[in-house]
């Protein structure tokens, strides 16, 4: 049982109801459905979705919402799918799923998730994007940032780089830059307390002053970084005023930007334009709430603002560190040799290398999508994904997450595992029993599915899995 602490009672029946109150009393002690998000392109959901019913997981599409779905049986092992494993899908609440479809980015845009960890939007952001164009990602904790980038190579979004820099510094570095961003800021949680069991322990309104504080400075801050035109949606996942409606009326009185109202085909109610005796600007009915036991999911504030007007900035000079990182083309001579041996290796055509360009990084190479902004490389802590590492002997070994998104493109040196023990030795980074007489470095697959990496070593072949994906509990 979620014991409620009496400041956030108090606060929710002050403000929104003693009727709200026992709805949402019901709400925290309650369980509702789990919902993934799915990756793949929508002519293979069939595929996927078939897939997942011989594993006795059943979904059922929601609608108005792209590539969501409702877990309706077999939720105890969606978490431990080959799918999961490999980037098929995203166990993300259906709330979640808004914000990034209401800021509905094409590769044509230059994107910023101010706010990112741990990843569900911005990896959502990507696939809206078809993985073209320009998404940076931005999140100032360290920690946070590692599931971020964890995230980012798990669901191989090679369209998308990361920032770790306080988000309301950031305008400093990109004024008038970007043509959509999102704005989904850390908040007092009230709307997800029914998995965050810890907000009640802390929750109060001088920890929504604080918040609030914050948000508003982010809020500004990517006022400040849109061009004229843009698009800003400014996201919680709590349900005070202070950190949603307040915010939104402070923004609309002292920068250029206005409200657009949005089709929301999902339960919600409208923003309040009144609080006890105050009023906000009347265009806060285009904001919505998402109230968590009528959607059956987590509470949300949405918002969509659109920058109408220049705004005053301050630009700050580089001051980061010389860099040994380089971004070049699959043509540049640094690189040229190496994607000449892996075409060569795995029969991928040429030109299929041409789609990407490529991070050199000492012995380390990344790469993202060949139509990306170039900026100063040394103001990104990560660019794209992991394209491979070069050894010793000066040869490139493709990385698992290369292979996954270029697996489909080889010819040759696939290794096809039927096994399912060897399956889960793969997946475990183990070594297993095979005898083959090709030496060196195989694309693995599974059925339909590009799995990785590994290296023939005489009759034994050894997983090179990364590390950070590991598991020993696959469902198959």
């Amino acid at each position: 049982m979620i014991e409620l602490s009496s400041n956030i009672s108090d606060y929710i029946k002050s403000v929104l109801g003693e009727d709200f109150l026992k709805n949402y009393e019901q709400f925290v002690e309650s369980k509702y459905p789990i919902t993934i998000r799915l990756s793949e392109v929508p002519e293979n959901h069939n595929s996927l979705i078939n897939s997942l019913a011989n594993q006795g997981i059943a979904l059922k599409k929601i609608e108005n919402i792209p590539n969501a779905y409702e877990v309706i049986s077999g939720e105890e092992n969606i978490g431990k799918t080959i799918e999961h494993t490999i980037g098929k899908y995203y166990i993300q609440s259906l709330s979640s799923m808004i914000p990034p479809f209401i800021l509905n980015p094409t590769s044509e845009d230059v994107v910023l998730d101010l706010c990112a960890a741990p990843g569900s939007k911005s990896t959502q952001l990507a696939e809206l994007m078809e993985y073209e164009g320009t998404l940076y990602s931005n999140e100032p904790n360290l920690s946070r940032v590692k599931a971020l980038v964890h995230n980012l190579d798990k669901m191989n979004t090679v369209n998308m780089s990361v920032i770790k820099e306080k988000g309301e510094l950031l305008s400093k570095i990109f004024p008038n830059y970007f043509d959509k961003i999102l704005v989904d800021a850390p908040c007092s949680a009230l709307g997800v307390v029914q998995k965050k069991q810890e907000v009640s322990n802390w929750w109060s309104p001088k920890s929504v002053d604080v918040i609030s504080s914050l948000q508003l400075k982010l809020l500004i801050s990517a006022i400040k970084m849109a061009k004229v035109g843009a698009e800003i949606v400014y996201s919680t996942c709590t349900l005070t005023v202070e950190e949603n409606e307040y915010i939104i009326d402070k923004v609309l009185k002292k920068y250029p930007v206005k409200l657009e109202p949005f089709d929301l085909n999902l339960p919600h109610v409208n923003g309040f334009t009144k609080v006890g005796s105050y009023n906000f600007d009347e265009s806060l009915k285009l904001t919505k709430r998402i109230i968590p036991w009528e959607l059956k999911s987590e509470g949300f504030f949405i918002s969509k603002l659109i920058k109408t007007d220049e705004t005053e900035h301050i630009v700050t000079k580089n001051k980061f560190t010389k860099q040994t990182r380089s971004i070049v083309s699959s043509k540049d001579k640094r690189i040229k040799k190496y994607l000449d041996e892996l075409s060569i290796h795995f029969g991928i055509e040429r030109k299929v290398f041409e789609n990407y360009k490529y991070i050199v990084n000492n012995k380390d190479i990344n790469f993202t999508n060949s139509d990306s902004l170039e900026y100063d490389l040394s103001f990104f802590l990560r660019v794209g994904t992991k394209f491979g590492i070069i050894d010793k002997s000066d040869t490139c070994k493709l990385h698992t997450h290369a292979a996954q998104i270029l697996g489909k493109s080889a010819t040759k040196n696939v290794l096809k595992i039927t096994n399912e023990n060897d399956l889960k030795t793969y997946f475990s980074g183990g070594i297993f029993q095979l005898d083959n007489t090709q030496m060196g470095q195989k694309i693995v697959k599974y059925e339909d599915y590009f799995l990785g990496t590994g290296v023939q070593l005489e009759n034994q072949f050894k997983s090179q899995f990364p590390r950070s994906k590991r598991t020993g509990s696959i469902s198959i």
